[in-house]
Formats: structure tokens, C-alpha cells, sequence
């Protein structure tokens, strides 16, 4: 669950498996004090936590969370299509520094 005291501020477009970004299938993290919210609107994707192993599969009726800085990827599970809403408190977005439109910053 996102924490009560963050709102919204960006989302991305619809992204499908074949226009997934590679980026995104790597370990990444969102931007300190950043949360993103995986919506799929059909098919499944696993979304894996790289810090602690878990796994699960996101599908319409199950949405995924990345808490802030959280090293993540996902990965199509078939046909799939879902957008990544990027949530802060007050729903102001974060310092802008690399990929901040985004609200991703690639593992390093």
C-alpha cells in the first residue's frame, strides 16, 4: 500500500511488451522519496525486488508498489499492457537531476 501522505504527479504512457524499455527490465530505482505505482490494464508482469529476492505477479486486479530507491525490474509475462504512476508527498516531484521526468534512476 502507498502511504497516506502521497499523491500523484506523473505517470508514464502504456507501455506493452514490446515497448517496455529496457531500462525498466534491468535493476532500477525510483528517486528518493519517489513511489511508483504498476498498474496493469491487461496481461500479467513479474515485478522482482533485487534487495530482497521477492517476486510477484502484477496483473489488473493486482497492482505493484516500488517504495523510494527500492532496486526493482519487471518483466512480460506475454502479452501485457501498464503505465507506472510515480506518487511524493504533496505529489511534487522530486529535485530534478538524471531521468527525473521519469522518476527512475538506473542501478549503477
Amino acid at each position: 500500500m502507498l502511504p497516506g501522505d502521497v499523491k500523484p504527479y506523473k505517470r508514464t504512457a502504456i507501455f506493452d511488451e514490446t515497448t517496455l524499455p529496457l531500462a525498466l527490465r534491468r535493476g532500477h530505482r525510483t528517486k528518493p522519496g519517489v513511489w511508483g505505482l504498476i498498474q496493469v490494464v491487461d496481461g500479467r508482469l513479474r515485478y522482482r525486488v533485487l534487495e530482497t529476492g521477492a517476486e510477484s505477479i502484477l496483473d489488473p486486479e493486482h497492482p505493484g508498489i516500488a517504495r523510494p530507491q527500492q532496486l526493482h525490474e519487471v518483466e512480460p509475462l506475454g502479452p501485457v499492457r501498464f503505465f507506472i504512476e510515480f506518487h511524493s508527498v504533496a505529489g511534487v516531484a522530486p529535485g530534478e537531476h538524471a531521468n527525473a521526468r521519469a522518476g527512475v534512476v538506473p542501478h549503477e
